[in-house]
């Protein structure tokens, strides 16, 4: 399994616009995050995790030239904006919780008419819920989590999780996230946020999962410099960054 970490940063992304921090104006392009989003290729498959703004960007980019599945953690912009851009790889199918699905059919109303016009978006909307399910013979399962009060989802893919936007994980889950080699996890800033963990959260939550290998994302500028950070991290606990590839 591989994964390419596609954007490691929050909603804003940095530099974030109109600021001039020195995480936003700093050199290290380590310091330059897009919109949180990971592509998994594994026994055949090329699935990409959450479709944020920056989508169309982050493709140029790699050159990924055959998508069929998207899993979405859920509805926000940040993680359903780039949808629009799938249309270049034909018949996609999107994986993510009815309340998900509805809203990108509100969203996006004319990739779902009787009749489409020519060249909008292939979408197949698949409704999951909290169960393990099957795409060819890769098993997916989902992962609850909180976002604030808002249910959304992680995923676990063999040994690997990938766990976004998270605050709390209800105590039920924990088992599901037993042996992993690999978890990515959110750590957004130093300072309380009422629906992210902090880094020091981050780090509590990666020791109590216990993975062999943590990697955190979803990064704001409040988290500070990257290698500011790196110093300060236990060990097997690391920062990701965009572009960053990993082997399992």
């Amino acid at each position: 399994m591989k994964i390419t970490f596609l954007g490691t940063g929050t909603s804003t992304g940095i530099p974030q616009i109109a600021c001039k921090c020195a995480v936003c104006t700093s050199n290290d392009t380590h310091d330059n995050r897009l919109r949180a989003s990971v592509w998994v290729e594994t026994k055949g498959q090329n699935i990409l995790i959450d479709c944020g703004p920056d989508f169309r960007q982050q493709m140029l980019t790699h050159g990924f030239d055959s998508l069929s599945t998207i899993l979405i953690t859920h509805e926000h912009y940040d993680h359903i904006g780039g949808l629009d851009d799938v249309r270049p790889y034909g018949n996609v199918n999107i994986f993510a919780e009815k309340r998900v699905n509805d809203h990108i059919k509100n969203a996006m109303p004319y990739c779902f008419k009787e009749k489409l016009y020519p060249g909008v978006p292939k979408i197949t909307l698949n409704n999951i819920g909290d169960n393990a399910f099957n795409i060819e013979e890769l098993q997916i399962r989902p992962i609850r989590i909180m976002h604030a009060a808002l249910p959304i989802l992680g995923y676990r893919i063999d040994k690997f999780a990938y766990l976004t936007d998270v605050k709390t994980i209800p105590e039920v889950e924990f088992e599901h996230l037993q042996g992993l080699n690999v978890l990515v996890l959110n750590a957004l800033r130093v300072q309380p946020h009422i629906s992210h963990i902090t880094i020091d959260e981050a780090v509590s939550l990666a020791q109590k999962i216990g993975a062999q290998k943590t990697f955190f994302t979803h990064f704001s500028h409040d988290a500070g410099k990257h290698a500011d950070l790196e110093r300060i991290l236990p060990k097997n606990i690391f920062l990701s960054y965009d572009n960053l590839q990993i082997e399992l």
